[in-house]
């Protein structure tokens, strides 16, 4: 059986408002003519209200090709994150929190993530109630990626975060601020299942690229990063998965305007 391409479309951090209206759908008509499948890293919403998500589901109508989500820190800021949800769904967009998905024969795990910093710096669960909990949090937010993971069967599997699970996409950003942009806990699950590569968002000021410790690529789509790095670009980057033959070796390439050059896992 001949190899097919699987193009995929990775963003994040639209911060969509109630003045939002118009402004996104010739950025989703873009998408539909460069990819078959999109994917959104969280910060769908700049408040979380149901307000700005009734913006974007009218201009996801825009949107042809089939998308799945993550929440961000953002579309939970109000505590109406369940109209948020159910609002998007009603859209078409699948919404995933611990969930999993396939779209054009690749596997898709989402969650949120959360933070708590990376390595040797990353916080313990020891001394105040409140720090055990925010630790809680993020083990919490692992445990749910690891489970998505393991629902999928498909032979790319996609992790879709909006928290980072490595410092490398992170560095740019204030030092200070490291421990609130991801977890290294969000790594641990990556690095047991056969991941292909890694979404996610939140710093819009760090790295575009990096690898787990096991050599899984990990990218950060944040819009205002990507419009920064490549400002004669739409701000979304573009991936190329060939699906070919059963037990093929798992392969993504990432696509630069048009066409694909670079290899981003083997």
């Amino acid at each position: 059986m001949a190899a097919t391409i699987v193009r995929v479309a990775a963003l994040a951090d639209l911060h969509c408002t109630k003045a939002s209206q118009g402004a996104l759908q010739p950025l989703f008509a873009r998408v539909n003519e460069a990819a078959d499948i999109a994917v959104f890293a969280g910060d769908l919403t700049d408040y979380g209200l149901p307000e700005e998500a009734a913006v974007l589901a009218k201009e996801l109508t825009a949107l042809r090709v089939p998308a799945a989500a993550v929440l961000g820190n953002h579309d939970v800021e109000s505590g109406k994150s369940g109209e948020v949800v159910h609002m998007l769904r009603d859209a078409g967009m699948q919404i995933l929190d611990g969930d999993a998905c396939e779209l054009a024969g690749v596997g898709i795990a989402g969650v949120k993530g959360f933070g708590g910093g990376f390595g040797r710096h990353a916080l313990a669960p020891w001394g105040e109630g409140i720090i055990k909990q925010f630790v809680r949090e993020a083990v919490d937010e692992a445990l749910k990626l690891e489970a998505a993971l393991a629902r999928l069967r498909t032979k790319h599997i996609v992790a879709l975060l909006h928290y980072s699970p490595i410092q490398g996409t992170v560095d740019g950003e204030p030092l200070e601020i490291y421990a609130f942009l991801g977890s290294s806990r969000l790594e641990e699950p990556i690095g047991r299942y056969p991941v292909s590569v890694v979404f996610h968002g939140h710093a819009h000021r760090g790295q575009l690229e990096g690898r787990t410790r096991g050599g899984v690529p990990v990218y950060n789509v944040s819009m205002p990063l990507l419009s920064r790095s490549f400002a004669d670009r739409p701000p979304f980057r573009v991936f190329e998965v060939p699906m070919g033959e059963a037990g093929a070796e798992p392969v993504a390439t990432l696509a630069r305007g048009r066409r694909a050059t670079d290899a981003i896992a083997s």
